[in-house]
């Protein structure tokens, strides 16, 4: 075997595949193939609540590609901490910013062990020293800002971009997600970003929360809609810049020129924005 095919081995070794993990069960609604029966599961049941859960999705991808442009072309942003990445797919943060900036840096972090394997294998594409991978967990933000490799690739004393897509529903309020990203807002500059999106069932108030949590309930992380007031909580003290924290499909459709479309009039049900420290 090559060493591609073993890493991937030694990584399934390290997972119970027959639990659900977020990054997997969103890799299985993008079209990818690196999920198990457990992940496809979850993800049709999702399906079934709601029939727009893969272009929902996608949106919130698309949300990402524009977020991650505009603060490489219109902020200058040259540096980003994407956490709970997910496992590589087109578009991914570094991909995005070295179109525009050829010497931008990525670090990034997931905690289930097939992204680190994926992220290894892609980056081997990528110039030496700008991009790294590493396998930690939000909710130890201590963890993450003193890892090694993180602190290789980026100058903590420079503006950072913090990219938590997708990710903060994973986190119950019990585990206190917002501590964690004020830990990380605390440990970036003045002039640093935070690009933010999260799953909300406030456009969709006709659906019982239990009822679309469900497929998470025996997942590795359960899932947490949040209102919008709840999102925009994780910006405060931060300046979130035009157009605020709306919808992602809302969020600057214009800037690539496409316009997703969820069926039946539907939405992508996912808040997106980014703010800046002041």
């Amino acid at each position: 075997m090559d060493d591609l095919t073993d890493a991937r081995a030694e990584a399934a070794a390290r997972i119970n595949t027959a639990v659900p993990h977020p990054a997997r069960v969103y890799d299985y609604l993008l079209g990818g193939k690196d999920n198990f029966a457990a992940d496809r599961e979850a993800a049709e049941k999702l399906i079934e609540v709601s029939p727009g859960t893969r272009e929902g999705v996608r949106a919130h991808r698309a949300f990402l590609r524009r977020a991650v442009r505009h603060l490489v072309a219109e902020a200058g942003v040259s540096q980003f901490l994407d956490i709970g990445t997910g496992i590589p797919t087109q578009g991914n943060t570094h991909e995005i910013a070295q179109e525009v900036d050829p010497g931008a840096r990525v670090a990034y972090v997931d905690n289930d062990p097939i992204v680190l394997v994926h992220g290894r294998a892609l980056l081997k594409g990528s110039a030496a020293g700008t991009t790294t991978v590493i396998e930690a967990d939000l909710r130890q933000p201590e963890a993450i800002l003193s890892h090694p490799q993180v602190r290789d690739i980026l100058d903590f004393t420079r503006p950072v971009a913090v990219i938590l897509a997708g990710v903060l529903h994973f986190v119950t309020d019990e585990e206190d997600p917002y501590a964690a990203v004020e830990r990380f807002k605390a440990a970036v500059p003045a002039g640093s970003h935070l690009l933010l999106s999260h799953v909300t069932l406030d456009f969709a108030p006709q659906v019982e929360e239990d009822e679309f949590t469900k497929p998470y309930d025996n997942s590795t992380a359960p899932m947490v809609p949040r209102t919008h007031a709840d999102v925009l909580r994780f910006f405060d003290g931060w300046d979130v810049i035009d157009p605020g924290v709306v919808e992602v499909v809302k969020w600057r459709p214009d800037e690539d020129g496409h316009r997703e479309h969820i069926p039946g009039g539907g939405h992508a049900w996912a808040y997106g924005g980014i703010a800046i420290k002041p």
